[in-house]
């Protein structure tokens, strides 16, 4: 059996591959069903099904009401907060720099909100593994940010879209750091159920509100292509992606554990030039070597895993 540590690793580089491969399922989906919807139903139902699959095993915890604020703000900046004016945001700037900025701004969020809340104390190693992650995203993702413009849907739109995605990177950053006090105690699995389960709800009523075509999408007729990707953001993206960075959030704390953006597009990008033949440069290769490299020195001190009953 692996000892804690090692699992800690184990269950990171699982997080890395199942998020890093995620994009597929998005990309597929939001291209025949609306962004919120398709966000907020996948959302609601991994989050049902995670209650269920917790209630069934015994994981099911009585919610305080003390908790109950927290519970709540965490769901909110975690889901809705978060993914809803991501989704927004990245109809008005480009790929590369959306990129840039919700993978690179989301470990430093993690850690200042962190060490605002007392959650981490300041680690020098810390800081420059995450320097050398974001300076590597750049070289991968700028050049092709730098030739790639969207038409202006409105004065200033791409402006906003960029400090939507932006947001949602220290919405996520304060929404993760808020769940940790949760997680000393209440499993995981129930953590994960409640927040994804409410913030996906909120983010669906949302977008029955407001986003175009969202009434009408709910009739299911999304195509076999979309569903397929629903399904596999449920399982995989949510389901066991989401409940690992829990686990990895109680473990090893909120910086180290979103150094999964270090990693993820390393993934990425390898699928893309696995499976769409997508060219890979020198640069990003530098990319990619850099941004690996502060992954590992984030990891490096990774604590090993506590054994507790709250372990599922």
């Amino acid at each position: 059996m692996p000892s804690g540590a090692n699992k800690n690793h184990l269950r990171f580089l699982m997080l890395c591959i199942i998020w890093g491969s995620t994009w597929i399922g998005t990309k597929a989906g939001i291209q025949a069903v609306p962004p919120l919807v398709f966000a907020g139903t996948r959302f609601t139902a991994a989050g049902m099904l995670l209650l269920l699959y917790a209630w069934a095993n015994g994981n099911i915890a009585g919610l305080k009401v003390r908790d109950g604020i927290r519970f709540t703000a965490a769901s909110m900046l975690m889901i809705t907060l978060c993914y809803g004016p991501l989704f927004w945001g990245m109809q008005y700037i480009n790929s590369g720099t959306a990129a840039v900025l919700e993978m690179s701004l989301t470990p430093i969020a993690l850690l200042v909100f962190a060490l605002l809340l007392g959650e981490e104390t300041l680690d020098g190693r810390r800081i420059f593994a995450i320097a050398l992650g974001v300076c590597g995203l750049v070289v991968l993702f700028w050049p092709a940010s730098a030739y790639v413009s969207l038409p202006e849907a409105f004065p200033g739109a791409s402006l906003w879209g960029g400090l939507a995605v932006a947001s949602a990177a220290f919405t996520y950053g304060y929404g993760s750091v808020l769940a940790r006090p949760l997680l000393r105690s209440y499993p995981a699995l129930f953590v994960s159920g409640v927040t994804t389960s409410f913030g996906g709800f909120v983010l669906l009523m949302v977008a029955l509100a407001f986003e175009p075509g969202a009434v009408s999408a709910l009739s299911g007729d999304w195509g076999m292509i979309a569903w397929l990707g629903w399904f596999f953001l449920v399982i995989f993206g949510s389901l066991i992606g989401y409940t690992t960075f829990m686990r990895l959030l109680r473990d090893i704390g909120a910086s180290r554990a979103g150094s999964y953006a270090f990693v993820s597009p390393v993934i990425a990008v390898a699928l893309g030039a696995a499976v769409f033949a997508e060219r890979i440069t020198v640069m990003d290769v530098i990319g990619i070597i850099v941004m690996l490299s502060g992954a590992c020195l984030a990891m490096s001190g990774a604590p090993a895993t506590e054994h507790t009953a709250l372990e599922s």
